[in-house]
């Protein structure tokens, strides 16, 4: 429900699957203290990187109205993080994000470290640009 709830982008069944399946390693979910899942994050690693250099990327991170501001993405992303460069030998981790996404751009760029490394048009279903942004590890 945190991605229906929060997100434009809605993923199926499968790829979800896809994720889960190929690394498990990379994604998790926050529950609240009944056992909901309130917040989640879809990592993988890049298969074919055009540079050969290994890394992860960020396809997906949620978290409901409700429980933000309290460092549930965050714990999210550094839980992925992790096991990116310990498990895999990630050299940095990679994500896209709407350009009208102030909140979310902040959280990256301001909290965690991200640097933008360019713009690709177009590239939401709706023609909405993304940043592409990155962290070194």
């Amino acid at each position: 429900n945190c991605n229906l709830h929060n997100l434009p982008e809605n993923y199926t069944l499968r790829y979800y699957l896809y994720h889960a399946l190929t690394w498990p390693q990379l994604s998790y979910v926050a529950e609240d203290e009944k056992g909901r899942i309130v917040g989640y994050i879809l990592g993988k690693m890049e298969e074919e990187p055009a540079d050969g250099i290994p890394h992860g990327h960020v396809t997906s991170i949620s978290v409901l109205r409700s429980y933000r501001r309290l460092g549930l993405a965050n714990k999210l992303m550094k839980q992925s993080q992790e096991a990116m460069r310990d498990v895999f030998g990630a050299k940095f981790v990679s994500l896209h994000v709407r350009q009208t996404n102030r909140a979310a751009i902040g959280l990256y760029r301001d909290t965690l470290g991200f640097e933008v490394h360019g713009v690709e048009k177009g590239y939401y279903a709706d023609g909405e640009d993304a940043l592409h942004m990155r962290l070194n590890f």
